[in-house]
């Protein structure tokens, strides 16, 4: 008897400890069987603990509660490492979208056998909701960046995450076209599904459609067997169609049928087939002028630009070149687990002066080649790809004329008086007044990456 009361102690002061984190706890066996719930899980779930208490993960939340990286959808159970990190999203009782922090760890006894999963998370909606708002986020589902453009895109993101419209996202090469719509799967109540990335481009025009949509056994010579095509794949998922402007007309009826009905025919079937997915599409080509042309279907175009989503070149967000090549300089360090150099101010000074046709892609390129060639802790300019330290400058900044200022200006130091004076006397442009300050032009940025009055001061020119 006094066994079963110092057992019963244990669990209420178990679950009272439990009851008074600041983070949603949840547990389950490796049959998926719910054994804890705490009382923040309940106010960030909208379930209560009665509820879900002995039932299957899966089943009461409708979809894995640990989202597309969930390690007990398969059998058995992948737990690779014994701790995951990771940002997910839900759907609460009631319907809401939640973004969370979450940090799963394998429950292990003292016999190394595994006895289930414990997860803690927070609720990081109404943090990302005001960062947002503030314009003070540098990165949103894996995108990086805190140029007023970036931000923009990451509020697009946030929002059109909630609904199941089409999406179309434009672009340069190398803008990041493919992360942006990841981020929009991973974040929407699709991203228990499968992302399913389709490069129309690269498909041989004789097989796209059998690629897309699936043949049956004996649709045409080498069908020797029933095969699933992209769509199904992607059910209850995203399918991305990246270079959709590639698609041959044949196919974009097929397309266009299937967004208006909601289902299709493989090739060489009858049988119609209804998958629940989400469509986001992306070219680096004008689809108007594409129209325009004859190459591009007009009413496929309205079906698949619903929420249109333009990302700028880097060279109109050269803020953000420091940002992110620190952010490669961090991945680099963490693929090699060995301490990589730090960029000097005289690289990043020709990094801001190159025009990057490549966009990120480049600078992420840039960054491990540079980290490769380096033979010391600091990357210099000559450390550098030739096309960035020879490349010739524009005539506006080969010889920049003189600007005299009305008040003086401490070469070197930056206040916000010096430099909103700067910006002044040169109408804005942010090299010729980092000239007149005396500092590197990577500086004048960082300063006004972290002075958000002079910065939106710089962006009214």
């Amino acid at each position: 008897m006094k066994n079963f009361t110092h057992s019963l102690l244990d669990r209420d002061n178990l679950n009272l400890v439990l009851d008074n984190l600041k983070q949603g706890v949840i547990a389950h066996t490796p049959e998926r069987i719910i054994t804890v719930f705490n009382k923040e899980a309940e106010k960030i779930t909208g379930y209560t603990k009665e509820e879900v208490i002995g039932k299957d993960c899966h089943i009461i939340f409708q979809s894995p509660f640990c989202g597309g990286k969930c390690s007990f959808c398969n059998n058995p159970p992948d737990l690779s490492s014994d701790t995951k990190e990771y940002p997910v999203t839900i759907v609460t009782k009631s319907g809401e979208t939640r973004h969370l922090e979450m940090t799963v760890s394998a429950i292990i006894d003292n016999d190394k056998v595994l006895k289930g999963v414990i997860a803690s998370f927070k609720d990081m909606t109404d943090s990302i909701r005001m960062s947002l708002r503030a314009e003070n986020l540098s990165s949103f589902a894996g995108i990086i960046g805190k140029d007023k453009a970036m931000q923009d895109i990451f509020r697009q993101i946030r929002d059109v995450a909630l609904y199941n419209y089409p999406v179309h996202v434009s672009g340069d090469t190398g803008t990041g076209k493919e992360r942006v719509a990841y981020a929009i799967h991973d974040i929407s109540s699709y991203g228990t599904g499968a992302f399913v990335p389709v490069n129309c481009g690269a498909i041989p025009e004789g097989i796209v459609e059998s690629e897309l949509f699936g043949h049956v056994k004996g649709a045409f010579s080498g069908a020797v067997k029933e095969r699933k095509g992209r769509f199904e794949l992607a059910h209850k998922g995203t399918l991305f169609l990246d270079e959709v402007a590639e698609l041959p007309l044949k196919t974009q009826v097929k397309l266009l049928r299937f967004l208006q009905e909601g289902s299709f025919e493989k090739v060489g079937g009858e049988k119609k087939i209804s998958v629940d997915v989400r469509i986001i599409s992306a070219t680096n080509k004008n689809l108007k002028d594409e129209v325009r042309h004859g190459r591009f279907r007009e009413d496929l175009f309205y079906r698949l630009n619903v929420i249109p989503i333009h990302l700028p070149p880097l060279r109109e967000r050269k803020s953000d070149i420091p940002l992110l090549a620190a952010h490669f300089l961090k991945e680099a360090e963490q693929e090699s687990n060995n301490p990589v150099p730090d960029l000097a101010g005289e690289t990043i000074d020709l990094m801001m002066d190159y025009h990057w046709p490549g966009n990120v892609r480049e600078l992420k390129n840039v960054i491990q080649f540079s980290v490769v060639r380096s033979r010391g802790e600091t990357i210099l300019p000559k450390d550098l790809p030739l096309e960035i330290s020879r490349e010739t400058k524009p005539p506006e900044f080969r010889e920049p004329e003189p600007v005299e200022t009305e008040m003086p200006l401490t070469r070197g130091k930056l206040t916000e008086n010096s430099v909103k004076a700067a910006l002044t006397k040169t109408g804005g442009n942010k090299s010729k007044a980092a000239r007149v300050l005396g500092v590197g032009r990577a500086t004048l940025y960082r300063f006004l990456a972290q002075n958000e009055a002079v910065k939106n001061f710089a962006d009214e020119f």
